[in-house]
Formats: structure tokens, sequence, C-alpha cells
């Protein structure tokens, strides 16, 4: 704590992002960073624009990557909002559209309207809390079931919106798009936002993207990080109708207009446009995932389906924190959670079949299988 900060920042619970090691060599696999490098198209675009005009202000609009993607995904310019990663769209969209003033308040004891609660699981993406926390938004963490799936049923009630990773993050699990267009449905008549955090649904899931035309109240928010191999560019991209839209470009035209650089643009642009190289490199990490599951249930972990880019796993005869531990000790970083319900899980990033090849015989030695 310091005298000099706010109230505001004194009750901030930041989020802790993953170890990103410096003093020795591991095989990485606790951020979810794609194991294969971006298209040499990609590549190309990124070298011109910085050795052409970094003298120059970016496109403050984003256009030309706005028209690619929109033509891949089938909307419009118009319904696409660029940000400076997936992240900061997470946190205008929590500024935009939840919490006080955002509708559903009912008066409080003291007169006051209180805005009902933005929902979300219990176990999922740890920037949620930490967004509402920083924009002053009430929000209820809503659990998941005993095997980490979302009950739809608990979404379809009041709320001040709902925000859904799909896959949920770090479970891995997926709902089907007809379980995300109930919520979103019910939310509607309320006239309540469903934020859809598809980070990983190019891994195996189905994307609601389609859907937006029919639902105003719509927001599907998607990163190039993993599935285009671009964690280090920081670009994501929004897709919803036009108010939505225009809520976040209020918020970020009042915070920089500038947030995305031209290198990033450029390799953005060429990211979108090469989907058949992303969509190979996608289709070899879901492969991966599926062999390495099946080689880690043999030797006794367990954990829910994945359709993300990542296994979330446990052994019963061994405690999380010790397996996280003996796997740093061999070389091989994974992110472990320190929360109720998962502090005996791993999360597992997919890496290239090498390195889940070395994850796989270094588990089996901890667990006396090897």
């Amino acid at each position: 704590m310091s005298v000099y900060w706010n109230s505001r920042v004194r009750a901030l619970d930041p989020y802790v992002p993953g170890e990103q090691p410096r003093d020795r060599k591991y095989i990485k696999l606790n951020t979810n960073e794609n194991p294969y490098p971006p298209s040499p198209l990609t590549l190309d675009a990124i070298r011109a624009a910085a050795s052409d005009s970094l003298r120059l202000y970016p496109d403050p609009t984003c256009l030309e990557l706005r028209r690619v993607i929109a033509e891949r995904y089938g909307t419009t310019v118009e319904r696409v909002f660029v940000g400076n990663g997936s992240d900061e769209i997470l946190a205008f969209a929590f500024g935009a559209f939840f919490g006080h003033g955002a509708g559903g308040e009912g008066a409080g004891g003291d007169g006051a309207r209180v805005a009902a609660p933005l929902l979300f699981p219990d176990v999922t993406y740890s920037f949620y809390p930490v967004y509402a926390g920083l924009w002053d938004i009430p929000f209820r963490a809503v659990p998941l079931a005993d095997d980490f799936s979302i009950r739809v049923a608990d979404y379809l009630g009041a709320s001040g919106g709902v925000v859904l990773s799909n896959p949920n993050a770090p479970t891995g699990r997926a709902l089907a798009l007809p379980e995300i267009l109930e919520v979103v449905r019910a939310q509607r008549a309320a006239d309540k936002v469903v934020l859809v955090d598809e980070a990983y649904v190019d891994f195996g899931a189905e994307s609601a993207v389609a859907s937006v035309a029919d639902y105003p109240n719509l927001l599907v928010v998607h990163t190039l990080s993993k599935s285009r191999s671009l964690a280090g560019l920081r670009v994501g991209f929004a897709i919803g109708q036009e108010d939505l839209i225009e809520g976040l470009r209020r918020v970020k035209d009042s915070l920089n207009s500038y947030t995305v650089d031209r290198c990033a643009l450029a390799g953005a642009t060429a990211a979108v446009a090469d989907s058949a190289y992303y969509e190979a490199n996608n289709a070899r990490v879901a492969a991966t995932r599926e062999r390495t599951a099946a080689a880690l249930a043999a030797l006794g972990f367990q954990g829910p389906p994945s359709k993300a880019n990542f296994l979330f796993v446990r052994h019963p005869g061994f405690r999380g924190d010790a397996l996280f531990k003996g796997l740093r000790e061999a070389g091989i970083l994974v992110r472990h959670f320190r929360k109720p319900r998962i502090e005996e899980y791993l999360r597992i990033s997919v890496g290239t079949d090498a390195e889940m090849d070395a994850l796989v015989s270094a588990c089996a030695r901890l667990t006396g299988r090897g």
C-alpha cells in the first residue's frame, strides 16, 4: 500500500500473468501460446511496416484490418472493433456495457439505484473479476457444476449482463452454440449484453460470430495471440452490432486513440488473410491435444474434455503443487492456480509433439509410471 494510491487502486486485486522465464531454458507450456510460428506472409508484412512508416501514427480506425476481418467472418466493417489484444477489448467492454447505469437496476435501501450483478463462472478467466473491480461493477461468480460444465439455466435470469469464455479457461470445456444463444435470447429480453470470449474457439469449438447479425446484445471477442501465433504482437478484435461497436469506440477514444501500432496492424491484417496456414497449424495443435490427453489418462490423470489449446488435469494420487514443482525441476513450465476448487489441477498448454512427449515422460516419472 502507498499513501499516494487512491481508493480505487487500493481496492484492486490485479491479474497475475503466467511466468515468462529469463534465467534458463524451459519447455514453456504455461501461457497457451501457439507452438508454431506466424506465417511467412505475416512476418513479411511486419518487416515492411517496420522499415517504411514508423515515423507516422497508425490509423486510429484500423480500417484495413477491420475490412479483412469483416470479409473473413462474413460481416460488415461497421461491426468490427480492433484493439491492443483481446484483454484491452474486454476491459473496454466491461466499462462500456456493465455496471451502474447499465440497466436492470433496483432501488437500494437508501433509495439509490443498485445495478444487478454481472454474471460469469466461478472458474474462468481470472481477468474478469479484475475488470469488474477496476470499473466498480457488482458481479456474481456462478459456480460451475462438479464436472466443470457451465449450467446454462444459471444465466437465464435477471442480471447486469453475462460474460462467458467459450471454450472456458482454464477448464477447456465448450458450450454448444444453441446453449450460448439460449443465454443471449434470455438476456436480450432485458436489454443485457452477453459477451462471448472466444480466445480458444479455433481449436475445436463453434463460434457465435455468425449469430451477431440476429442478436443486438451479442458481442464476440477474439484474439490473434492463440490461433494465429501472435501473442507478442498484441491484437484482438470484437464483432457485434453497430451500437456495441460504437460503445467500445467511445471508451477507447476516451483513453487512447492509437492503441494498435503500425507493425501490429500490418501483421494482423496478413494473418487474418492467411487463414489456410493457421487453420492447418490449429488442426495440428488439436490432434496433439487429443494424443496427449490419451497418454496422460493412461498415467491416471483426469480432467474435463478440452476444445482449447490446453489441457486441465489432475492426478488423484498426487498434489497439484507437487506435480507443478516436479515438472518445473524437469525443465517444463505449466500453470498451477492456487484457488479453491482447482488447486489440484494443472493447466498444460499444447506444444509441439516433441514437447508433449517430453511432458508425458516427465509425468510418468513423477507418478512412478516411467
